[in-house]
């Protein structure tokens, strides 16, 4: 791995560069990712516009709040990849980096004379990920695409909402966050299979739309094997039962479930109605399944006459499956949140310190960290650059071209 004098080493990762590319969320959360656990991240944008995640709202004065969470814990230089003299210097840093991550259109960077064999010729140990949302091949290779299409077209958008409504989208565009999942996970199994076996680079081929309908398991299966199309069903479980949303006496939400038999035992008397526990119609969970209605209306009738205190109390009492659904000022109010400092302070150059979600997963030995907010646009460039070997001199004429 290539040597990252500039930045503190820590995690992992440590030694690692990745020079990102990518805008938005999926690509650039891939690489975040990474920066969490000790990569050397360079995140290089166009001049003056930058990435469009910098344009999402919400902003605090003026300044994007979104963005400092994506691309946390990167370097931000500025590189005007459309000029001859941008593709120079990017290649110059392919050949001191480990990992390039993109998500242009299918085809651009070949446009440009970055096609993988170019890149490979100038470090061919270098992992590349190209994220898209069809893929690099097929008759949609070419059309871009949002997570909300990635829903729509990956399974997910339809088997959410009510049963007699509307198709739903999810309030975030979750799609995205599972590419950047995939995306980190698959850059560290092509790099353990450079180190381990001692291969030449690798590319990525990492489809959105494939991605979310990869976490939606049993779609597939189902329909495959049974000719069955799961539907929108609100709430309901599709494979346990009870498990739906309730609403407490205070008006508040708690969702309950309980996969297995024991389980089911627990809640039941957790609610005050052991006497079901051996009624025939929910000796098995397949029989459950059946008579879930049933199930649902005991259930709903404790949860209205008790408050959500009473409701938790008495489930953590007998050991039963329940949670509240939370806003995000509960998840900050939450005890375990705090003890586990789930969301953690990071230092910030707009507004001193922001909070935001902490490294997931926890290592106990070489633990992850995160060293900064996102930062304004080009706010490393010349460290960068002189990190590549370029002279005062040399950046400042690169600016004046507005190369950088």
């Amino acid at each position: 791995m290539t040597s990252t004098e500039k930045t503190e080493a820590f995690g992992p990762l440590a030694g690692l560069r990745v020079l990102d590319i990518a805008t938005i969320i999926a690509a650039p959360f891939a690489a975040s990712l990474l920066a969490d656990f000790g990569a050397d991240v360079i995140k290089l944008e166009i001049p003056a516009h930058g990435d469009g995640l910098r344009a999402f709202p919400p902003f605090k004065d003026n300044k994007p709040l979104w963005w400092k969470v994506t691309n946390r814990g990167k370097r931000y230089g500025t590189l005007d990849l459309r000029k001859p003299e941008g593709l120079a210097l990017l290649k110059r840093m392919v050949a001191e980096s480990d990992v390039l991550v993109e998500n242009f259109r299918p085809g651009t960077l070949a446009k440009w004379g970055l096609d993988r064999d170019t890149l490979w010729a100038i470090n061919p140990k270098l992992v590349i990920l190209r994220v898209s949302a069809f893929g690099q091949t097929g008759p949609k290779a070419g059309q871009g695409g949002f997570a909300r299409i990635f829903e729509a077209m990956g399974g997910l958008t339809h088997i959410t909402g009510m049963r007699d409504g509307a198709p739903v989208h999810p309030g975030y565009p979750i799609a995205d966050a599972f590419g950047g999942l995939f995306g980190a996970f698959s850059i560290l199994a092509a790099l353990y299979g450079i180190i381990r076996n001692g291969t030449e680079g690798e590319e990525i081929d990492l489809a959105l739309t494939e991605a979310t309908f990869r976490l939606l398991e049993n779609l597939a299966i189902e329909y495959d094997q049974l000719g069955q199309i799961r539907e929108r069903d609100g709430n309901n479980n599709q494979y346990t039962a009870p498990a739906n949303v309730f609403r407490t006496s205070d008006n508040r939400y708690v969702t309950v479930t309980g996969s297995t038999d024991s389980m089911f035992k627990c809640n039941m008397r957790a609610i005050g109605r052991a006497d079901l526990i051996d009624d025939p119609r929910f000796a098995t969970n397949r029989q459950r399944m059946e008579f879930r209605a049933e199930l649902d209306e005991i259930f709903a009738a404790y949860m209205e006459s008790h408050t959500l205190e009473e409701t938790l109390a008495s489930f953590e009492r007998e050991n039963g499956a329940i949670g509240p659904i939370y806003s995000v000022e509960q998840i900050f109010e939450d005890a375990q949140v705090q003890a586990r400092e789930v969301v953690t302070a990071v230092p910030d150059e707009d507004f001193g310190t922001v909070r935001m979600q902490n490294v997931v997963p926890r290592l106990t030995r070489n633990p992850g960290r995160i060293r900064w907010a996102a930062k304004e646009l080009g706010a490393d460039t010349d460290s960068i650059l002189g990190d590549f070997g370029l002279s005062a001199e040399e950046i400042a004429a690169y600016r004046e071209k507005k190369v950088v």
